[in-house]
């Protein structure tokens, strides 16, 4: 999760793509340069240790725009395949 917000922070489509499991992956991704997101607080998670296949993060997402500041609160689930965690989708 971690490592995901800060790609979003600095703008790297092609790291969060190659997160993103295949099967919800979109097929392109374009990220609103106006945007800054300058902080991140991982609210709850649940499973996603070492010995598990699947995971929940529950964050809030900070950032400020053209429109002023705004948060995203969100629950997002997360597959591990072949010892690479995945994005799957937002609950």
């Amino acid at each position: 999760m971690r490592s995901r917000f800060s790609a979003f922070a600095v703008g790297d489509a092609t790291y969060l793509r190659a997160t993103w499991h295949p099967s919800t992956r979109p097929a392109r991704l374009d990220l609103d340069q106006d945007v800054i997101w300058y902080r991140l607080d991982i609210l709850s998670q649940h499973r996603g240790g070492p010995l598990d296949t699947e995971g929940t993060v529950e964050f809030r997402a900070f950032s400020k725009g053209p429109d002023g500041r705004s948060d995203q609160h969100e629950v997002s689930r997360f597959v591990r395949e072949k010892r690479q965690w995945y994005y799957l989708d937002a609950v």
